[in-house]
């Protein structure tokens, strides 16, 4: 079993304690919250020398002073070891001198102390805590292997490469094609996604150990990092090394609507959002005859009463026509969802490629930019858009009565599945076109591409 290691908690608990330096008399200068707060630690302007005076052979001693270099700016001096330190001393309402911010100066003291000390007396140790890592066999991977076992493997759609040849349309395969059936129903099972883990800067509260190096997390504040996604913890330089296996834990995960696309899929074990296969099954049902499909707006109110509805209930709400007669409601909350996701279908960084492949005048060559581009989509995407597209190519089939045919849906779905890095006006305008195409493209090529 694993043993949290212990060293690096011994030096904290041997670090020197902070002792501030009293200034014997009032000092004479304009009000700041040193004066204010701290008027027995604040010495005024006065030199380094002077400082380093007053500091000497006082481990953990500090006092702050006005700088002589630039006045108007403070100074905190630290004696640590031999000598004393210098930083430029900040407030914007805490109290800081690099990233961390304190609710006091003696915190912050506190905590520059603990790293000063382990840093120092452990620089060899904390180079190569991270070279013999116990990861695969501590609580969050353990867990999560014990879920794979218990979980029948499912075998996504994996993208096909494909190679395109002058034929009477548009394009042929050399390859033998097997139509397949974007809605068949198979049972939901486990899915393999990559997903890197979302971490974020945590203080944790009472002492704690990374769950990738078992070494403990030393500081006041800000002592590493946690996955907001799955709530692994871990030192911020081990966050560099541990695998994309974030398997998101659903009481983190919020709301469905603005949730990365990914994330949702992993922390639900589906191989899509829940929002589009039951939205999409819910029009497939009742509405593919419906005048406008997808370009007649819904009631926007009844739209976010259903965007509530999932965020509240998840795959439970009610989207049946009992609930919401009108099928245009449901196509404005499937367009909503996929409008709103933070990482669009068609991400960002492949936004450009695509642009470009609508551009390329050959038409089989267009279709080769196209497909190349859909190899590179994240997993989650690639599947979400093919299933997409498989629907929306049906509900071209009932053009004579929906009055709704590929052109047509390429102009509603173009900006609502690709967008640019960059919300710019002008980019966005002149980009129409290639938007447009290249959903028209996928839809009538639906079959080949995916």
């Amino acid at each position: 079993p694993p043993i949290w290691k212990s060293y690096l908690y011994q030096l904290q608990q041997e670090a020197p304690r902070p002792k501030r330096i009293t200034c014997p008399q009032e000092v004479s200068t304009s009000e700041n919250i040193y004066t204010k707060d701290y008027c027995t630690g604040f010495y005024g302007m006065i030199s380094r020398e002077y400082a380093d005076e007053l500091l000497a052979g006082v481990e953990g001693s500090y006092l702050i002073r006005e700088s002589q270099r630039q006045p108007g700016t403070h100074t905190l001096a630290l004696r640590f070891g031999p000598q004393t330190l210098n930083y430029r001393l900040f407030y914007d309402g805490k109290h800081f001198v690099g990233e961390k911010r304190f609710e006091s100066v003696h915190d912050l003291v506190t905590d520059a102390l603990i790293t000063l000390y382990i840093e120092t007396k452990a620089a060899e140790y904390i180079a190569k805590m991270t070279t013999n890592p116990i990861y695969e066999h501590l609580g969050y991977t353990s867990l999560l292997k014990d879920k794979m076992v218990h979980r029948l493997s499912r075998g996504r759609t994996e993208p096909r490469r494909v190679t395109f040849q002058r034929d009477e349309r548009v394009s042929s395969i050399t390859s033998p094609l097997v139509r397949r059936s974007a809605l068949k129903d198979t049972p939901e099972k486990q899915c393999s996604y990559e997903k890197i883990h979302n971490f974020k800067v945590h203080t944790f509260r009472g002492p704690h150990w990374c769950e990738y190096c078992a070494n403990f997390m030393w500081g006041l504040i800000a002592q590493g990092v946690r996955c907001s996604d799955c709530g692994l913890n871990v030192h911020k330089q081990c966050s560099k090394l541990v695998p994309s296996d974030c398997q998101p834990d659903l009481r983190r995960i919020k709301k469905v609507f603005s949730c990365d696309l990914t994330t949702l899929v992993k922390a639900h074990n589906t191989t899509r959002p829940m929002v589009v296969d039951m939205c999409i099954q819910e029009i497939e049902l009742r509405g593919m005859k419906s005048e406008g499909l997808y370009r007649v707006s819904g009631f926007s109110e009844h739209i976010e009463e259903v965007r509530l509805a999932f965020d509240r209930d998840g795959e439970k709400a009610d989207i049946s026509a009992n609930a919401y007669a009108d099928i245009n409601i449901i196509a404005g909350a499937l367009k909503l969802y996929l409008r709103d996701l933070p990482i669009p279908v068609i991400t960002f960084d492949l936004y450009s490629k695509f642009i470009q492949a609508a551009k390329i005048p050959n038409a089989e060559s267009r279709l080769e930019g196209i497909h190349e581009n859909l190899l590179q989509l994240p997993p989650a995407h690639y599947e979400t858009l093919r299933y997409l597209m498989a629907h929306l190519k049906r509900v071209t089939q009932f053009e004579k009565d929906n009055l709704m045919n590929a052109e047509n849906l390429g102009i509603i779905f173009g900006p609502t599945l690709m967008q640019p890095t960059e919300l710019n006006a002008l980019t966005t305008l002149n980009d129409m076109r290639q938007q447009k195409l290249v959903v028209q493209l996928m839809i009538e090529n639906e079959d080949v591409l995916f």
